[in-house]
């Protein structure tokens, strides 16, 4: 597993429309330990989307850099977006197969995840014949699939129902025990972060910083208790986008 050092020294939205230039980041700097389940909050606007889009190297326009430790190669970085992004004329299988090389156990680890994420019927429909949930299942396997020593994700089960969004959730739980990796987790959710991950920094202002940095103070019996969850849901109550 890999560490992330986050180096971002200067990160300008252009004005654009009439708008003037937004400055988004400015010395801001964040490490990930290897093997760390990182959550990150924050309003809408403080750049969270962004920092992940640095990461995987989709935006190259800001001043800084990212450094893996622990790496003797190029990292292996999955994204699951807000969107399952899938390709609407492959099939659920196609679509986790096609990040995999071609070699004789790709399309067995793909049948085995799909299985997993209980798409074992599902295999060979498309995206449009799948609901929310289940394209979200598929995203994940996807994901996973790559065996990632990084892992973006950014608000992965946001607009699900709270019962299917749930169920993700333990599935997630019980891959990361599974599969470990390195991971960035963008959410809004309080719980949900205090849910999943192992270390949570609270983002604010403009130009965006950590204003909390912590690390998750349930064990994980207490994790997938409501009561436990919602006593340090108050407890920071305050970085809680409304």
């Amino acid at each position: 597993m890999i560490g992330v050092t986050i180096e971002v020294r200067r990160k300008l939205f252009p004005a654009l429309g009439g708008s003037p230039p937004r400055l988004l980041y400015e010395r801001f700097a964040l490490e990930v330990a290897p093997g760390t389940c990182m959550g990150i909050l924050g309003p809408s606007g403080t750049g969270k989307t962004t920092l992940l889009n640095i990461v995987a190297s989709l935006d190259r326009d800001y001043e800084g850099r990212i450094g893996f430790t622990a790496a003797d190669r190029d990292p292996r970085i999955a994204y699951v977006f807000q969107t399952p992004r899938l390709l609407p004329w492959r099939t659920a299988l196609e679509n986790v197969v096609l990040p995999l090389p071609s070699a004789d156990g790709s399309r067995q680890r793909a049948l085995q995840l799909l299985d997993e994420m209980g798409l074992d019927r599902a295999r060979n429909a498309y995206p449009a014949r799948l609901s929310l949930g289940e394209q979200r299942r598929v995203a994940l396997a996807r994901a996973f699939a790559v065996e990632p020593d990084l892992l973006l994700m950014d608000e992965p089960f946001v607009s699900l129902d709270e019962a299917t969004a749930g169920q993700l959730r333990a599935l997630l739980s019980d891959l990361l025990h599974r599969l470990p990796t390195t991971v960035l987790f963008v959410t809004h959710d309080i719980r949900e972060a205090f849910r999943l991950t192992d270390q949570l920094v609270f983002m604010a202002g403009t130009p965006a910083h950590i204003a909390q940095n912590i690390r998750n103070p349930l064990g994980e019996a207490e994790r997938g208790n409501d009561a436990a969850l919602e006593r340090v849901r108050a407890q920071y109550r305050s970085y809680e986008p409304p």
